[in-house]
């Protein structure tokens, strides 16, 4: 194959090579509020006990791969439900993006998606709702670039799968996978086919961690010894929904798998600061779960008993499952999962080292030498003095254009930016599977009461440093 780096035929000629190639994987999911049932996913390339493995000759690195230049980004959206639904209208926002297909089995929403995009005085996409195989042509399509995947997540690889060897580039919601041979089987096919697939992780991009990532890469905090990311939300009300989530999909998961089902959100900004796949990286995860408690205890309180389908189900997952991250500089991670308890939002966002800490959830710092007494301080004005170039030059457009306080545009926006100034993306298929692998790890640690090895997705290449989301500024969009 092919070195992506050094190919210079044009970008169509690419992309139609990367065509030749599509295998027919099939398969499909239920959208997040959309669906796509699965039937015939595409065989995963390796097994699940794969701690590192040589890369096949017919493979290359995506490490340091830039996006080929765009003059127009042409995106297709797969999955329009709550989150496909309201990325739409900040893809649409983005200078030289343009959205030119879309996909879910119920036409009702496709045409709701075509309608919005039309009435901001933007061309209707092409239109994909034959059912839930239909994302593939899709996939497929000549007039897409970037497929955006917003399904439930066990569909997440059949169709990021499927657009990678449709020769597209891929965002995925998290996780980008839900099982370990299937992060190592995308690993494999963005290689074979020298095309991004990425994590589309927006926590990466808030505001406060992406401040806080500056702070440690500038040494305020000293050597960086741990870190504590979570996602602790309370969506009691919204799993026991009869219409938030298509079918109920994601309360389905807690009658099935005991693990951490969506970790990122607090570990990828402690994973980025502490330069992990940039000269460190995850080296075991061992997990412990509390019972489930908390959804029963909802139901009991809160549920129509006639609903039958929900009274006949019995609940597995814990109502918080904690993850302790060792990493080969010998840091430690912990990161926490908990969506089934009465609480606050919180992600966390702990990092501590050998000169200060930085918490959130209220936001508060302590440093060495300027504070003492033991007593917490405003992290603020340390804040905004590490304000990250992104939010300096689109923070006022993220904020107006919203998504989850404006990170959601600042993701995109940087996104689409990579993609329209051939520029190397801030987030690789590496980080995205190592980030994801806590999902099904943690699960195998809980089965075995130990601790469980990591894989090293960079096949070796974590010891070097090299760019991230500390990215060199790049121009506006026009």
């Amino acid at each position: 194959m092919t070195d992506p780096a050094s190919d210079d035929r044009s970008p169509s000629l690419r992309r139609a090579s990367r065509r030749a190639l599509l295998t027919g994987a099939g398969a499909a999911g239920i959208g997040l509020a959309s669906a796509f049932s699965a039937t015939a996913a595409p065989a995963p390339t390796v097994g699940p006990a794969r701690p590192f493995a040589p890369r096949p000759s017919s493979q290359s690195s995506m490490i340091g791969v830039p996006f080929e230049p765009y003059d127009e980004v042409r995106v297709g959206i797969i999955g329009l439900g709550n989150r496909g639904m309201g990325m739409l209208p900040l893809f649409d926002a983005v200078p030289g993006v343009r959205i030119t297909a879309i996909a879910d089995v119920r036409r009702e929403r496709v045409r709701e998606a075509s309608d919005r995009l039309a009435a901001e005085g933007s061309r209707r996409p092409r239109e994909y709702s034959r059912g839930p195989d239909d994302y593939q042509r899709l996939a497929q399509a000549d007039d897409v670039d970037f497929v955006y995947i917003a399904t439930p997540w066990e569909e997440h690889y059949p169709q990021a799968a499927a657009a990678l060897r449709g020769g597209k580039h891929v965002g995925i919601e998290p996780p980008i996978a839900t099982e370990l041979d299937e992060l190592w089987s995308l690993v494999d096919i963005s290689e074979e086919e020298g095309l991004h697939c990425l994590l589309m992780e927006n926590c990466s991009y808030g505001r406060q961690e992406l401040a806080m990532l500056k702070m440690a890469h500038e040494g305020l905090f000293g050597d960086i010894t741990g870190g504590h990311g979570g996602y602790l939300h309370d969506l009691r009300d919204l799993l026991f929904s009869e219409t938030y989530y298509y079918e109920q999909w994601r309360r389905r998961w807690h009658t099935q798998h005991n693990r951490a089902f969506y970790p990122m959100h607090g570990l990828a900004p402690i994973a980025a600061a502490m330069d992990v796949n940039r000269g460190d990286r995850m080296l075991t995860l061992q997990a412990s779960s509390t019972p489930a408690r908390g959804l029963a205890d909802y139901r009991e309180r809160n549920v129509d008993p006639d609903r039958a389908e929900v009274w006949d189900e019995e609940y597995v997952a814990g109502d918080r499952v904690t993850c302790m991250i060792t990493t080969e500089q010998g840091r430690l991670i912990r990161a926490v999962h908990d969506v089934s308890t009465p609480r606050p939002y919180s992600r966390i966002n702990t990092l501590a080292g050998s000169r200060g800490v930085l918490e959130d959830y209220p936001s508060r710092i302590y440093l060495e030498p300027e504070h003492g007494d033991h007593q917490w301080q405003d992290s603020q004005p340390y804040l905004d003095q590490h304000d990250h170039w992104l939010w300096q030059d689109i923070g006022d457009a993220a904020e107006d254009h919203g998504g989850h306080g404006g990170m959601d545009y600042v993701l995109v926006y940087r996104l689409m930016q990579c993609m329209r100034q051939g520029l190397v993306p801030d987030i690789d298929v590496y980080d995205s599977a190592a980030w994801c692998a806590a999902v099904p790890l943690s699960e195998a640690s809980l089965d075995s009461g130990g601790p469980v090895e990591i894989p090293d997705f960079t096949r070796g290449q974590w010891e070097e440093s090299r760019p991230g989301l500390d990215s060199e500024r790049a121009p506006l969009l026009e």
